[in-house]
């Protein structure tokens, strides 16, 4: 009867060996046979610190006492003594605050409780709790997500997949808030107007995807390639502002794009204008930046196309 009522109990012969103790209690000691051993062999009275015997412990039936486990030190317990009349007592233990801790160092269920303890009710209620928490935060990481999938596509290009003039934008604003050297380069593509009246719309798209993918790979992560324009792109080169390394991108993109776009198997007309303008020192705006690098591009499409050309003061785009 007392191992369904009060599954945590333990009783207790006259010199305080162990006569029988309830299905938890035995669990939490790790032992399948716990008769005859002394009660204080395997608890340790924490308050009060009076009780050092078996004799103390009956003299404190009735008041709370404050126990650990000898072999867990970190397991705490609540017990209260009842005597009986011929020596012998019976000790009923809880857990007390430290339930959940016990719940999972044990593994115990709702077996290892009196049915009407009030610890089941807290269990059901941190379950459900912790259920709902789980809800929650799946919730907000799938409205993260989405919000996050929402901000990238209305920053996207849908044809080519790279960052368009919104997220150009807000680049170009972080990096000069920055006040860190950069480099814009304004690539245009070479003969696309003659691809897409002689070959159709769907290989003019074709040799955007292509120019997009060589643009992208010849980029660093941390740099960023946007589509701007129909055939007009733009790349942010982060921390680049050696001459002799914007030139070797720039020498790179046109001969990617005159050698690498082919469609099936006929290597199509395609090259690359680039104007480039960088910023070394505080006090330009993004769109200051932007034109320098439209009147640069400008004046490689005057010079003959398929090259490159850095801005210089007093460049205008009526200048080659």
């Amino acid at each position: 009867m007392l191992d369904t009522l009060c599954p945590m109990h333990v009783r207790l012969g006259k010199d305080g060996q162990i006569l029988h103790a309830g299905p938890t209690v035995t669990k939490i000691l790790g032992v399948k046979n716990v008769d005859g051993l002394l009660f204080l062999d395997k608890f340790e009275i924490l308050r009060p610190r009076s009780v050092k015997t078996f004799a103390n412990l009956r003299d404190y039936a009735g008041k709370k006492l404050h126990l650990q486990l000898l072999d867990d030190d970190k397991t705490q317990l609540k017990a209260v003594v009842a005597n009986f009349p011929d020596g012998t007592a019976i000790v009923n233990l809880s857990f007390g605050i430290h339930v959940l801790d016990a719940v999972v160092d044990f593994s115990l269920t709702s077996t290892d409780f009196a049915p009407t303890d009030l610890a089941m009710e807290m269990l059901y209620i941190v379950e459900a709790k912790s259920a709902a928490m789980e809800e929650t935060r799946m919730l907000n990481n799938r409205l993260q997500g989405a919000k996050m999938a929402a901000e990238r596509r209305a920053d996207t290009d849908t044809l080519t997949g790279l960052r368009n003039r919104r997220a150009l934008n807000t680049a170009l604003e972080h990096a000069i808030a920055a006040k860190h050297p950069f480099s814009l380069l304004r690539v245009d593509l070479d003969y696309f107007k003659q691809i897409n009246d002689g070959h159709g719309h769907a290989v003019g798209d074709f040799v955007l995807q292509q120019a997009s993918q060589i643009m992208q790979s010849l980029a660093r992560k941390e740099d960023l390639v946007a589509r701007v324009g129909g055939d007009e792109f733009v790349i942010l080169l982060h921390g680049v502002s050696r001459k002799s390394r914007i030139i070797q991108i720039s020498q790179d993109i046109i001969s990617y794009l005159e050698n690498e776009i082919v469609h099936r198997n006929e290597r199509l007309k395609v090259s690359a204008s680039i104007g480039i303008s960088s910023v070394l020192k505080a006090g330009k705006t993004a769109d200051d930046l932007l034109e320098e690098a439209d009147i640069a591009l400008y004046g490689s499409k005057r010079a003959g196309r398929a090259r490159y050309t850095f801005f210089k003061p007093g460049m205008s785009l009526g200048e080659p």
